[in-house]
């Protein structure tokens, strides 16, 4: 028997935005918060690997203030309750270069949806492109 088991939780994908904002403690929508409750307490909150580059990129330019370096933030990230790293094999970044309909232009939101697709997890994002893509129907998408 496959799929998700009745009452099982959601497995959700955090996209880089909901990470900071997540450690950041900022606030989130409920129906955001309550999903990634539900999944930590599943152990079923995922993080991709190509977050820990978007941090660092956006340190590196002075796009985000950290107080932590980005290795020890993106460690810190995965202390957190429920919170592992998603696999990104070569499959994923294969796919996530012919993603169908209108994916993101951004390489790393291409590589998220694709995650997300591959693994069946809804992505919890703000992003501008990430939501439209879902509202087609090619991912899930839970707004933060």
């Amino acid at each position: 028997m496959g799929g998700r088991q009745l009452n099982a939780p959601r497995a959700i994908l955090l996209d880089t935005c909901a990470a900071i904002w997540i450690m950041n403690g900022d606030r989130m929508s409920p129906a955001s918060r309550e999903a990634i409750i539900a999944a930590q307490a599943g152990g079923q909150v995922h993080v991709s690997p190509i977050t820990a580059w978007e941090i660092a990129t956006l340190a590196a330019r002075g796009r985000l203030t950290m107080r932590l370096s980005p290795e020890s933030w993106f460690r810190a990230l995965l202390a957190q309750p429920g919170v592992s790293l998603a696999p990104m094999p070569p499959e994923v970044l294969i796919a996530s270069a012919s993603l169908p309909g209108t994916p993101p232009r951004d390489p790393a939101d291409r590589i998220i949806a694709a995650t997300a697709r591959s693994f069946g997890h809804a992505i919890v994002t703000r992003d501008g492109e990430l939501i439209p893509y879902s509202r087609a129907g090619h991912i899930e998408a839970i707004e933060c």
